[in-house]
């Protein structure tokens, strides 16, 4: 088994592809006298997953959000499946970091929720919520209560309620952050069987490096405040190989090893 790895630095005609369901144009933040983000240029994939990945401060969370729909741009827009994007819509959904989950709720309840926004009715929600409780391993808890769960079982319950509503595109904020190594590598490990199944964009803000090129199919390098981007990075991984196979790859290290370069120059 071998891996390999492509660097470039990008511009808008090296990040263009006629498959992209997300496109990015010149996007810029400003927080009043900070500028949190200057130029950004990206189209996001059908199908793929990319990670933002930088030092602590450079935007990748902010960038995420005004995908979202959740914060707004200062300059520059977001087209998702061609239409500007003006708030948030059905055809994206986000996992966030705290899991955000309906505290007074079961977890079939919490799970079924943006169905019910949609005014889809109770059987058919319910249906889909098992159906995606089950995907991420939960059977058996539908009427548990987010209190009654440990850390990592809330957050596949917000990974199972972005599944539920069908989005195109699902946005997820260090998702495994509040979790221990152990349920970690079994997150990433069930992220990508649900992202090779599911078939859906998947973009994925991470501090870790390691994680970054064990899951993604790409790899967005921003660089410190004003966070621009500054490479593009493609692991390209035999993902039929066991996972502890591919973490000891000389490939898969190098590359680990190549990005941590790259960015220990931003290191506090």
């Amino acid at each position: 088994m071998a891996t390999s790895i492509s660097a470039r630095v990008a511009n808008p005609a090296a990040t263009t592809t006629s498959d992209a369901i997300v496109e990015v144009r010149d996007i810029g933040k400003r927080y009043g006298d900070i500028e949190a983000l200057r130029g950004i240029n990206l189209e996001f994939e059908r199908g793929k997953l990319t990670t933002l990945l930088g030092p602590s401060g450079c935007g990748k969370t902010t960038l995420l959000k005004i995908i979202a729909g959740l914060v707004p741009a200062t300059s520059g827009d977001i087209r998702v499946n061609g239409k500007v994007v003006t708030g948030p819509g059905p055809e994206r959904a986000f996992v966030f970091q705290d899991f955000a989950l309906m505290p007074w709720a079961t977890v079939l309840r919490n799970v079924a929720f943006g169905l019910e926004l949609k005014g889809i009715g109770l059987a058919e929600r319910n249906r889909t919520a098992r159906h995606y409780i089950a995907e991420v391993g939960l059977s058996g808890f539908e009427e548990k209560y987010p209190h009654e769960l440990s850390g990592g079982m809330r957050q596949r319950v917000g990974i199972a309620r972005a599944f539920a509503v069908n989005a195109d595109v699902l946005l997820l904020d260090e998702p495994f952050s509040a979790v221990d190594e152990q349920n970690r590598r079994k997150f990433q490990e069930d992220l990508l069987m649900l992202v090779e199944k599911e078939r859906k964009t998947f973009l994925f803000v991470t501090h870790s490096i390691e994680e970054a090129v064990y899951v993604s199919d790409r790899i967005v390098l921003l660089s410190p405040r004003p966070g621009r981007v500054s490479q593009i990075i493609e692991p390209s991984i035999d993902r039929s190989a066991a996972p502890d196979v591919i973490r000891r790859d000389k490939g898969y290290l190098d590359v680990v090893e190549e990005i941590w370069q790259g960015l220990r120059q931003y290191a506090e």
